[in-house]
């Protein structure tokens, strides 16, 4: 009777043992594909976007669009960036899903590079990172990028890799390729704006917001134009 129990108790620890098992790959195996589908899609998306790029003094484009998605609860809905143009004129705007391409964001340090899309809304910042307040890419004063943490290496998930005169490189929708260093890098509370509106002196500069691993804060880097 005892070895009865005995065999029965080891049956139970290793069925569940077998589901955590199956349980784990399953986390992973979703992670993983999320992670690929996002980069791959986001490859596709700059190859077209490095397609439409210009570099002539061409008619404007009023790059005029209906979107009828809501952006994210948050407080900064009043700072929303409305500049499509992201710096300069095209003649072909290229679309990811519903969202306005502006420009690309390439991250040496952490292996990175997405397109930058025109508006922070819920799906937005699932499948890129997006402006929350620009005058513009690559143009005089502060863009502010937004990026989820997803913690798996995609988006601005490995920012907190990032240090002190580190590159961040910035391809609006002219053509025109910034070089941009890292400096300053610090965590604030998840209600703080008043870095968006800052006076950058005359200069670009631009700043990547992300959630901290714990979630209750926000890691924001500042860089400016070399």
């Amino acid at each position: 009777m005892r070895n009865s129990k005995y065999g029965k108790f080891l049956t139970v620890l290793l069925i569940i043992a077998i589901i955590a098992i199956v349980g784990l790959l399953i986390f992973f195996g979703i992670d993983m594909y999320q992670k690929y589908y996002l980069d791959s899609q986001a490859e596709k998306v700059l190859e077209q976007f490095e397609g439409s790029l210009v570099t002539g003094n061409e008619e404007e484009n009023n790059n005029t669009t209906t979107n009828t998605q809501n952006t994210t609860d948050n407080p900064f809905s009043e700072l929303e960036d409305v500049n499509f143009a992201g710096g300069g004129s095209s003649s072909n705007v290229v679309m990811y899903e519903d969202y306005i391409v502006l420009g690309r964001i390439e991250i040496p340090k952490t292996g990175r590079d997405y397109p930058i899309l025109h508006k922070v809304t819920t799906r937005s910042l699932e499948i890129a990172v997006a402006t929350i307040y620009s005058p513009g890419i690559n143009e005089v004063g502060n863009t502010v990028i937004m990026g989820h943490n997803y913690r798996n290496g995609t988006l601005f998930s490995n920012n907190k890799m990032l240090e002190l005169g580190d590159k961040i490189y910035i391809t609006d929708n002219t053509g025109r390729r910034i070089s941009y260093t890292i400096y300053n890098k610090y965590e604030t509370d998840e209600n703080d704006a008043s870095y968006m509106t800052r006076d950058t002196q005359g200069k670009r500069e631009i700043s990547l917001s992300t959630c901290t691993d714990e979630g209750n804060k926000r890691l924001i880097i500042w860089a400016r134009e070399d």
